[in-house]
């Protein structure tokens, strides 16, 4: 395991990435803010899903998600259908127009990219990939179930006892 300076240098590097992440929305288009394009994202690779679904995978409260669904919604960019299996619920499912949306966000997404890393070598780019992805399997599917400290990490981060 990693020393702690390691995952301090981590964490200053995760709130500098945060000016990366709002470079790559000021990109986006002013009606497809960064909570529509992830739910469209997850529609598109999940699959149709209930809206409690839909809020697990975004990690958010029930009315957070309403908020982003009605605004997809009323741009026609997904659809809301009685969920046969229980007619209270609604079943979300992309539409072409949200399929196209999502199409021009992953082609602003890539352009950008490909502007500011233009001096990386494909090795340095494929190998950032493989880390933030390896990164992202670390935290698994635990967004909706808080993990307890690792006893390694505890045991690097306490402060050595006073003798």
């Amino acid at each position: 395991m990693a020393e702690r300076a390691h995952y301090e240098e981590l964490v200053r590097q995760f709130s500098a990435f945060g000016a990366v992440k709002r470079e790559m929305n000021r990109m986006m288009p002013a009606d497809c803010h960064s909570g529509s394009a992830a739910v469209l994202t997850l529609l598109s690779r999940h699959g149709d899903m209930r809206m409690s679904r839909l809020a697990e995978l975004l990690s958010v409260d029930m009315s957070v998600t309403s908020r982003h669904v009605a605004h997809l919604a009323e741009r026609q960019w997904i659809e809301r259908s009685p969920d046969p299996a229980d007619k209270r619920s609604r079943i979300l499912r992309l539409t072409p127009a949200g399929r196209e949306q999502l199409d021009e966000l992953f082609r602003r997404s890539t352009q950008l990219l490909a502007e500011r890393l233009n001096d990386w070598s494909d090795d340095e780019v494929d190998r950032l990939a493989e880390l933030m992805a390896r990164l992202r399997d670390s935290f698994g599917d635990s967004r909706t179930v808080p993990r307890p400290a690792s006893p390694a990490l505890e045991q690097t981060t306490r402060t050595p006892a006073s003798t």
